[in-house]
């Protein structure tokens, strides 16, 4: 059994999934972040590949955000999603708490619940999470809630058919931009080996606009994700915002049917910063959905314990200059991903309160990334 479960005799009963719906959209008129769709429909299509990997070629490069569409998985199962959510969100605390995420450890799996502190605002932080890794025979022995036990089935189906669909070719695509052989990216984050990636349930429960105002007052929480890529489902609550080149915060616009997507900070290790990690946060949302609660479903890649963080042989980035002697020579030892993901997890999570942390930075064998933004 992995660390941090907690054995308990709890109810066993089959737990009733309602059917979730989108809230309503936003009235208030909102900057929106211009953010290009990369239709996947498109990616076996004669010459489809070449000219998708044109089209993401700066989304990837300078804006690190991007939307995807026409990847195949129906808004049905999106919203089963949603609701499966839901239902958990909805559980006693005490079923819960029976598995949760060991961040002492840096294990991201199990749940969060919004148990830290901001500062000394007297305010807490509003986040409940599950997060459910990878069917695969290395994780067998992870724990899972009630609720998941209960349909992991259906789960599991909905996670590998997300990297098959979504997450691998969108590898591929990035690997013809670097000019690597086109399964370079995929086989460094196999969907069959060790990682630590997760489909993720998550909840942003309402505040007053007094607790949003004393929260962000303390810290704004911009931050870039620690792994390779994370995916987010359209769920209508405004709230979502990048920093632009310019150093503008924009919004995120929901799009129907689409998948908001962005790069994280190991895909920009393994390219020495050619692939850009986005720096977001989540704001106070509209006055007209403030009192909705914000429900998340996300996934995140993250590169393994056979990926090694070392800048990737691409002809392109040889050229522009971004790989050294150094970067070139594989004799020199280096962290892998799982180790670097789990270093970042542990720093960040294993803790009660969440402190400042503007202008500082979180290192790990050679590996450095600022750690919060105004």
């Amino acid at each position: 059994m992995a660390p941090g479960a907690i054995v308990q005799d709890l109810p066993t009963e089959k737990v009733t999934i309602k059917p979730w719906t989108r809230p309503t959209p936003t009235k208030e008129k909102l900057d929106w972040a211009p953010l290009v769709e990369i239709d996947l429909s498109r990616f076996d299509q004669p010459g489809g590949k070449q000219e998708l990997a044109k089209q993401l070629y700066d989304a990837v490069t300078r804006v690190g955000f991007w939307v995807v569409v026409g990847h195949g998985l129906s808004d049905e199962r999106v919203l089963r999603q949603f609701s499966i959510g839901n239902a958990f969100f909805k559980e006693p605390l005490e079923e819960k708490q029976s598995f949760p995420c060991n961040f002492a450890e840096g294990e991201y799996f199990g749940y969060r619940g919004n148990e830290r502190w901001i500062g000394d605002t007297g305010v807490k932080d509003n986040v409940e999470m599950l997060n459910v890794p990878k069917p695969i025979p290395e994780w067998d022995d992870v724990p899972r809630h009630r609720l998941v036990r209960q349909n992991y089935e259906e789960i599991a189906q909905f996670h590998r058919d997300l990297y098959e669909n979504v997450i691998r070719k969108l590898f591929v695509l990035m690997a013809i931009i670097l000019e690597l052989p086109e399964n370079y990216l995929v086989d460094a984050h196999a969907y069959d080996k060790r990682s630590d990636d997760h489909l993720r349930y998550m909840i942003y429960n309402t505040r007053t606009q007094e607790e949003w105002d004393k929260a962000q007052g303390y810290t704004k929480g911009g931050h870039t994700d620690f792994g390779s890529l994370t995916l987010l489902f359209s769920q209508h609550i405004a709230g979502l915002q990048i920093r632009t080149s310019d150093g503008e915060w924009k919004y995120v616009k929901p799009v129907d049917g689409g998948i908001t997507c962005n790069a994280a900070d190991t895909l920009s290790f393994l390219t020495n910063g050619f692939i850009k990690s986005t720096i977001h946060r989540v704001v106070t949302p509209p006055k007209d959905q403030i009192d909705v609660p914000r429900l998340g479903l996300l996934y995140f890649c993250r590169p393994g314990d056979h990926t090694v963080m070392k800048t990737v042989p691409s002809p392109l980035l040889d050229r522009l200059g971004l790989l050294s002697d150094e970067d070139k020579d594989q004799s020199k030892p280096a962290a892998t991903g799982t180790e670097y993901v789990r270093a970042r997890v542990r720093d960040v999570h294993h803790r009660t309160v969440i402190d400042r942390r503007e202008n500082t930075s979180f290192e790990f064998k050679g590996l450095k990334v600022p750690n919060y933004y105004q």
